[in-house]
């Protein structure tokens, strides 16, 4: 019986927003910037994305416009405010983009896996969701992909998933992860590559139209994305329980394990460290025969983001030896 958000009675899809535009470098820090200027103000501060000012401010069409914004919103670097008027910036966003921020132009490897982390792992992201969570085979080609989507779509009766939808979205994510070539008589931006390519994840084997899912290690991936995104899983999946079963972190849909990629054997060898990965934060236990993490107490989104300094100030190490 398949499980998981998607499957929920009222599960609203999201196949659309980013206006066929993949992620593309550079975006995320502008979206970023542009909110963080203007926010706390009384005001409302949705001109940023809206009109000839977010035109000219970004420099691109109204449409590429849209789809920044709905990039930063679903690698949650921005978010709606609390106020219906108001756009905010997260904790996330400052951590990585603001002053004295982490990476603001995304040169090390833990940004990007926690760009796909939010996205992929998110639910609201049908296609992205589906795609690392459900889809049952490795290889895959595009219009199967679209095809086992479109079917989902009809068994649960979503609204407003048409066909044409769905094609546009698997299109999107496609070239959201792997370095396509512009097809016809695309400019030159739409060939540029999205900075979630160099993850690996999703290959392209054979000919044009079938890929492959990339299984396995992921040495790029670091602690401390690796610790946040747990933390994320545990605490919105299984808010309270202090323990987490191997098979949860390893399968249940958008658990690390299915998100990442991450087959048995590297889950088991990154929770073996875990301990002291995260300060004694979370501990790894084998205890008859039972595969299992333990907390003591709930580790906040706080502690969490704090955890992801570890993977910047090793990169850091290694770009000065």
């Amino acid at each position: 019986m398949p499980r998981g958000p998607l499957y929920e009675d009222g599960y609203s899809p999201h196949l659309s927003g980013h206006e066929t535009f993949p992620l593309r470098y550079g975006w995320l820090k502008k979206a970023f910037d542009a909110v963080e200027s203007t926010e706390g103000r009384s005001e409302s501060n949705r001109h940023v994305f809206l009109g000839p000012h977010a035109i000219a401010e970004f420099g691109v069409g109204r449409n590429m416009v849209a789809s920044i914004r709905h990039w930063a919103t679903a690698a949650g670097v921005i978010k709606e405010g609390s106020e219906s008027t108001q756009i905010e910036t997260t904790p996330l966003g400052r951590r990585l983009f603001g002053k004295d921020g982490l990476d603001p132009y995304m040169e090390e490897p833990t940004t990007s896996w926690l760009v796909h982390w939010n996205i992929a792992g998110n639910s609201k992201k049908t296609t992205w969701f589906w795609a690392f969570n459900h889809y049952p085979a490795m290889v895959f080609e595009r219009e199967g992909l679209v095809q086992a989507i479109n079917g989902l779509a009809k068994e649960r009766e979503w609204p407003r998933a048409a066909y044409a939808t769905i094609k546009n979205d698997v299109a999107c994510f496609l070239r959201t992860y792997v370095a396509l070539p512009p097809s016809g008589k695309s400019n030159l931006e739409e060939g540029l590559e999205s900075p979630l390519t160099e993850l690996g994840l999703i290959r392209q084997t054979g000919t044009r139209e079938r890929y492959r899912f990339v299984r396995g290690p992921k040495p790029s991936l670091g602690v401390g994305a690796f610790g946040y995104a747990m933390t994320q899983f545990w605490n919105e999946r299984f808010p309270n329980t202090s323990t987490l079963s191997f098979e949860a972190l390893a399968h249940e849909p958008g658990s690390p394990g299915r998100v990442f990629l991450l087959d048995e054997n590297e889950l088991i060898d990154r929770l073996s460290s875990i301990e002291s990965a995260t300060d004694g934060a979370y501990r790894w236990s084998e205890t008859a025969g039972l595969k299992q993490v333990i907390r003591d107490a709930i580790v906040d989104k706080e502690a969490a983001t704090r955890l992801l300094a570890r993977d910047y100030s090793s990169a850091h190490r290694r770009r000065a030896a």
